[in-house]
């Protein structure tokens, strides 16, 4: 396993990720037990994961409170990262809709204490705001608020998850000039790389890391959704219509060529395609089995994609049509 630096913060990080929602929510098509999900924390501690990513609202702090449990003696040996912003408590979670957002002081303050007491510990290496709009991003008072944090020392440095879905870009240029964020979170994967191309540049520039998510395009990239899939209603996949699982598999062709010149499948091709990218500190695909963990970091090998093959993909992408992009209104 390799490690990254997580931007100016200095942290080092797996640059294979646990993304800790799928153990909390079956959002996946799967339901995990919790026992089941201790194990796939221990077995990704044990393939030299030592950065697990989750979130308050996932599971109404379910998430959080196993990743306690299953790392309640081993607090140095890992690095936690949670998000914050979301009031969850008297209300259902569906899907893609979101739910009501706070990023007040009291509000923070409450959802960090809470973050704290389930996680088992007295810091956060890493807090953040989930899913924040550009008038966020521009209060100045919801970072004064987190910079005082950092001051204490509850919480090493922050970082702002943009979502929901793709898109978010000025939201994220702009998060990457405050001085306690080292990290911006957006879905990127070869097949969706705008806004990400961007956010990685600006983060090189800036000394920020980018988090990526979704990096096997929703299963497109693993060989799990095909024209024949039929997704649930209630999968968080299910925004996913027929037409992009079509156009998608269509891309997937054009770039099995440059996968089997470098003796690569297009998972892999895919993840060494993101670990390859300036910027890039950590990814964070979505597994729902230990032997997924497994599989994954087999690919953390070391091998990278050679530049004329990133270039490759890079005026392949080119060709291909745009896609819309999420946006705060007034940033549209």
């Amino acid at each position: 396993m390799n490690y990254n630096r997580l931007g100016k913060s200095g942290v080092k990080v797996s640059e294979l990720g646990f993304g800790a929602w799928s153990i909390a929510l079956d959002w996946w098509g799967r339901k995990i037990e919790e026992d089941e999900a201790k194990r796939m924390l221990k077995k990704a501690y044990d393939v030299g994961i030592n950065f697990f990513e989750t979130g308050d609202m996932y599971g109404k702090g379910k998430s959080e409170k196993i990743i306690g449990e299953a790392f309640k003696d081993m607090r140095d040996e890992i690095v936690i990262s949670t998000k914050y912003g979301y009031n969850f408590e008297r209300v259902e979670q569906v899907g893609h809709s979101e739910l009501p957002q706070q990023f007040d002081e009291e509000f923070t303050r409450k959802a960090l204490r809470n973050s704290l007491e389930r996680l088992q510990t007295d810091h956060i290496d890493m807090y953040g705001l989930h899913n924040p709009k550009l008038n966020h991003i521009r209060d100045e008072s919801i970072f004064n608020v987190l910079d005082s944090l950092v001051r204490e020392g509850s919480v090493k440095t922050c970082q702002v998850a943009l979502g929901p879905a793709i898109g978010w870009m000025q939201e994220g240029l702009e998060a990457m000039n405050k001085p306690n964020v080292s990290a911006v979170q957006t879905v990127y994967n070869i097949l969706e790389q705008t806004p990400g191309n961007e956010l990685m540049r600006k983060a090189e520039e800036n000394d920020v890391g980018i988090l990526t998510r979704v990096p096997e395009a929703s299963g497109i990239l693993t060989g799990k959704v095909t024209m024949d899939t039929k997704i649930d209603e209630k999968d968080h996949r299910s925004v996913r219509k027929g037409e992009w699982i079509k156009e998608s598999l269509q891309k997937v062709e054009q770039l099995r060529p440059i996968a089997e010149r470098n003796g690569l499948n297009i998972t892999e091709l895919a993840m060494k395609f993101i670990m390859t990218k300036k910027g890039f500190a950590s990814v964070l695909p979505t597994v729902v089995s230990e032997e997924e963990i497994v599989n994954y970091a087999e690919i953390t090998d070391g091998q990278y994609i050679p530049e004329s093959d990133m270039r490759e993909i890079a005026e392949l992408y080119d060709t291909w049509p745009s896609y819309e992009l999420k946006a705060t209104p007034q940033a549209s």
